[in-house]
């Protein structure tokens, strides 16, 4: 490891310090003269180094927490140089690398993929905040085989977009922007006039806890269809769902029962972008995604249309994998974003799981540990918190987090164990669109291969 204390240079030069290199920021501002006004040129440090493989590397440094944490993305070594940079916030900050092998999982999850039957499979295992199994296997389209999936490929992930909200949300509470108890009317005025009056009373925690009345099923009312085909922007089309949901009765009395609801959760997000003014995808980049180093975050299928310059999601057509296109289609509506449309990649889908299981064990740079308790804890005794369902497991140590994710073409699971300080993400490019249950058992699989292979259990 190296330790590093961050030093400013006054003409921004380069500090070569063993393998490592250090650039120092400049508290400088260029005049005003030369047409750009007053800029100023915050504190920041760009490390080099040389990796090698088999390993995984980790910028930690000092920020207003008196305690390493992460501050730049996981790279893992392959032998060639790598660079990471990191704003600094904290004058007298410390940096170090930290490094620590990382277990190659591709034998074992190609014995499960084609056992399956599926195009591809990955998985990345977190113990004790360090990324210790990684593994990608198989192909972006089936029938392609010159096109294998890589770790830096991005992948749907479905449902696991809820808790991304309800952490947004959670960090818009601590801001004192929104509070858990702030009602759709208090935040939709212009809409309260024709909401139904049951509506009026729904809290930001009943959408995101899924006990707001908000209907499981849009297709029947013909909200589906109308969200399908309205053009608008994605604020828009969310300002439309609020509208075709409230003016009918909530499926349930507001606050009583449990019914799991995209439409709720997309709700939840339109609250918080009418607070700030700004469409959610913008504050999930600039608050959650951009700060953990999440760089190949975004929304909707990750491939471009007619290319296969990423994975492609699938359906079952009998037994065999069928792809579908890349493009809007290929996704929920824009409307539902906030519940069900990020894509990232495998090791920055990790980066988020180890937020969530460093915020059990104390307070980080992007929140406190109050408010992962309060993400993290059951609603009501119905086996389901803010974004991650509740439960208990022989190996977990205590309560084990779940959720998966899929828009019907791809499928991800992800468990949280954080008394063990554990986390598994095992995913697939297919869904079980059908009503079959292939995808769920393959990614179950994965997961409880990886838990006897990490826990021993």
């Amino acid at each position: 490891m190296h330790d590093l204390r961050k030093h400013c240079l006054s003409r921004g030069l380069i500090a070569n310090w063993g393998t490592l290199a250090l650039t120092g920021c400049l508290a400088a501002r260029l005049a005003a003269a030369q047409g750009v006004g007053a800029l100023e040129i915050n504190r920041a440090v760009q490390l080099q180094f040389t990796t090698q493989t088999q390993q995984v590397y980790q910028l930690m440094g000092t920020g207003a927490l008196p305690m390493l944490t992460p501050a730049g993305p996981w790279v893992v070594g392959d032998g060639s140089t790598s660079q990471v940079f990191s704003t600094a916030t904290n004058a007298a900050g410390f940096f170090r690398l930290a490094t620590n092998p990382v277990r190659d999982l591709g034998t074992i999850l190609e014995g499960i993929r084609s056992a399956n039957n599926v195009p591809a499979v990955a998985c990345a295992v977190v113990l004790s905040n360090q990324l210790v199994g990684l593994g990608v296997v198989g192909q972006r389209k089936w029938g392609v085989t010159n096109a294998p999936v890589t770790l830096t490929d991005a992948w749907h992930h479905g449902s696991i977009t809820k808790g991304m909200t309800a952490t947004l949300a959670a960090m818009l509470v601590e801001q004192g922007k929104i509070q858990w108890t702030t009602k759709l009317a208090d935040v939709f005025a212009d809409f309260a006039p024709s909401m139904n009056a049951q509506w009026k009373q729904v809290t930001l925690e009943e959408l995101l806890s899924h006990r707001s009345g908000a209907p499981g099923d849009l297709t029947a009312s013909g909200i589906w269809t109308q969200l399908w085909n309205f053009g608008g922007t994605a604020r828009d089309a969310r300002r439309l769902l609020l509208h075709l949901v409230t003016v009918l009765p909530p499926d349930n009395p507001p606050g009583t029962a449990y019914e799991y609801s995209n439409a709720g959760v997309a709700l939840a997000g339109a609250m918080l972008e009418e607070v700030m003014n700004q469409p959610w995808e913008d504050l999930l980049t600039a608050r959650l995604f951009r700060p953990l180093g999440m760089t190949t975050a975004g929304f909707g299928v990750p491939a471009t249309p007619r290319m296969i310059n990423q994975p492609w999601g699938h359906v079952f057509q009998g037994t065999t994998p069928s792809p579908i296109e890349p493009g809007t289609s290929a996704d929920n509506p824009t409307a539902i974003g906030p519940a069900a449309t990020v894509h990232c990649s495998l090791i920055d889908l990790a980066r988020y799981a180890e937020f969530h299981l460093a915020g059990e064990q104390g307070d980080t740079p992007l929140l406190t540990h109050a408010s992962f308790v309060k993400l993290h804890q059951d609603v009501a005794g119905q086996g389901y918190a803010l974004g991650w369902a509740v439960t208990t497991r022989p190996w977990s140590g205590g309560v084990a987090l779940n959720h998966s994710g899929s828009n019907t073409q791809w499928y991800t699971n992800v468990w949280l164990a954080p008394g063990r300080e554990f986390a598994v993400i095992a995913l697939t490019n297919i869904g079980d669109a059908n009503g079959g249950s292939v995808s769920f058992n393959t990614t179950d699989q994965i997961a409880g291969r990886m838990i006897s292979e990490f826990l021993g259990n």
